[in-house]
């Protein structure tokens, strides 16, 4: 791939002297700006990536770029995507901000998975009588899919008390988006396992059955899936179908096993786990009343990322006021985990086999500030809630090195603490699940925040103006329609598929339309002889799925380049 792999966004490439005055003046200035600044002591070390500056400088109330008060974005996010009667105690539809869709799945994908198998008459159990059980221990902190199922069955009752942000309805023309019930991180955890003579999962077999019926329904053709809200909040959850589901919207627990033209920050959602301690009610254990500087318990010998654990622990061992032990809740139980918690002024968060775990979520429950290291995690709602308030994050470089950790956070004043250990409590309920749901609960917040994507992903949409980007084949259309479409167009998008290539870049070709390839690993014929970079646009994945980069980097091709590109 001689050509491709210098993956040019432009046919012309700038001249070599502007281009290195402009980036040493993009390096420089900033650099000149942080040494100006000597107003706040700067713990430059904390807070990886673009998040937050830093939470020992940030105390006083964050800015977004604009300058707009943080609180203030979270306040207005809240009032905005509020339903117009949610004091009241009954729901009106009418009212709903989201009108949902959902599939009558088979119970094998949902409550039967809980051990329900109903009575034949309807494949929803009677939620008003009794609700099936969610399992305990670990398997709750990925059970997102069974609350939010709840919340949509019981949507239209008529004595419903909880918000009435979304609702569901009967005729999917009538929804904003098509929920899928497949309780996907229960399927993972309790059916992964080949049971002889069988030779495939029970789990793998659920999923294939799942893509099948999706794709064949009048809804996922009509939109090609893109209107379709699936959970797999466990991170194994899916593996053999997110592939082939990529265009709907996911809601997961991070982005870590899952690659970006599957998942994103521009078309999923990041939810919470549900905390497994017991939330920490009336809490008076002050700074002074916590005897523990700093716990973690868990796994130490992990994978990827987590391998760092295993060097805290060299690190800590032996540290006064420091509990770092091995086990799980599983091994030592909730009580135990609870008590040593709700007794912890700073509580770890070490990224293990993925960049997020639920330690975050059970040391917001304890009030006990989250010591963040993971240098890939993404947060729910961090869009409009300001972490810094409540949490310290610490670089996994700047983590492992001696003494840097303990510094840290015995540098951390009283006051300090105290307004994160409040904050904490302000916040505590934006993470609880629960049946029947509250006014701005997780499962409520997750709504919202549903609600958010699909404004963002119409206004782009509407926004983007002379872009034909549509579902359907050249069976289903006919190559007549087609032709005329890439006969009329300046660019057409060459993008991977279930292989690297497709006949996309020669019909392209043929239609004289400059292709545009987004596929990192596709090889092209004659490319040892032939420059493709003289009439093609390479687009990384990574950076096709950045919002506004694609039509940016086509609108910055002018008519000279375009014309020299067509000519070739």
């Amino acid at each position: 791939m001689a050509n491709s792999n210098i993956q040019p966004h432009r046919p012309v490439c700038p001249k070599p002297f502007f281009f290195c005055l402009t980036f040493l003046v993009l390096l420089v200035i900033p650099y000149l700006f942080f040494w100006v600044d000597s107003g706040k002591q700067v713990v430059s070390h904390v807070l990886p990536k673009k998040k937050i500056v830093s939470v020992i400088a940030n105390l006083n109330t964050p800015r977004n770029h604009e300058g707009e008060s943080t609180l203030f974005k979270e306040s207005t996010f809240l009032h905005q995507h509020a339903p117009a009667d949610e004091e009241f105690t009954q729901c009106n539809p009418s009212n709903a901000l989201l009108k949902v869709f959902m599939y009558d799945l088979p119970p094998e994908f949902h409550f039967g998975i809980l051990g329900w198998n109903g009575d034949g008459k309807s494949v929803w159990p009677n939620i008003r009588a009794e609700v099936p059980h969610y399992p305990g221990g670990l398997n709750l902190q990925h059970s997102i899919d069974y609350w939010l199922t709840l919340d949509l069955l019981s949507s239209r009752f008529s004595d419903r008390s909880a918000p009435c942000s979304a609702v569901r309805v009967e005729d999917s023309r009538e929804a904003d988006v098509v929920f899928v019930p497949f309780f996907s991180s229960l399927s993972c955890n309790r059916h992964s396992k080949v049971n002889p003579p069988e030779t495939v999962s029970t789990n793998e077999l659920l999923q294939k059955k799942l893509v099948e019926f999706l794709t064949s329904q009048r809804e996922w053709k009509r939109s090609g899936g893109r209107d379709h809200i699936i959970m797999a909040h466990h991170p194994n959850s899916m593996l053999d179908a997110r592939m082939k589901l990529s265009p709907c919207m996911f809601i997961l627990s991070d982005f870590g096993r899952y690659f970006p033209h599957v998942a994103n920050v521009e078309k999923d959602i990041i939810a919470p786990y549900k905390h497994l301690i017991k939330t920490f009610v009336n809490d008076s254990f002050g700074f002074d009343d916590r005897s523990i500087l700093l716990y973690f318990q868990g796994g130490i010998h992990r994978k990827n990322g987590g391998s760092i654990r295993k060097q805290l622990f060299n690190l800590l061992k032996g540290e006064k006021s420091v509990h770092f032990a091995f086990g799980s809740l599983r091994e030592n139980g909730t009580d135990e985990a609870s008590r040593g918690m709700h007794s912890s002024k700073f509580c770890l968060n070490i990224a293990g086999d993925t960049p997020s775990s639920n330690r975050l979520f059970d040391a917001i429950a304890s009030h006990c500030v989250p010591v963040i290291i993971s240098d890939d995690i993404e947060l729910p709602y961090e869009d409009v809630l300001d972490y810094s308030k409540f949490c310290i994050f610490v670089r996994t470089f700047d983590a492992i090195k001696k003494g840097f950790l303990m510094t840290l956070i015995r540098s951390v004043s009283r006051e300090d603490w105290t307004h994160m250990w409040q904050r904490l409590k302000e916040v505590e309920g934006y993470f609880e699940f629960q049946y029947p749901s509250k006014k701005d609960d997780a499962v409520q917040m997750e709504k919202k925040f549903v609600i958010m994507t699909i404004s963002s992903r119409v206004q782009e949409a509407q926004g983007e103006k002379s872009v034909h980007f549509a579902f359907g084949s050249l069976r289903e259309n006919g190559t007549d329609e087609a032709s005329r479409g890439m006969h009329s167009s300046k660019f057409c998008l060459n993008i991977a598929g279930d292989t690297p290539s497709s006949n996309r870049l020669f019909d392209a070709i043929a239609s004289h339309c400059v292709p545009v390839i987004i596929s990192d690993d596709i090889e092209l014929p004659y490319e040892d002889v032939l420059d493709y970079s003289k009439f093609c646009i390479f687009v990384r994945t990574f950076d096709a799925i950045k919002k506004g980069f694609l039509m940016t980097l086509i609108r910055s091709v002018s008519r000279e380049d375009w014309t020299i590109c067509g000519k070739d």
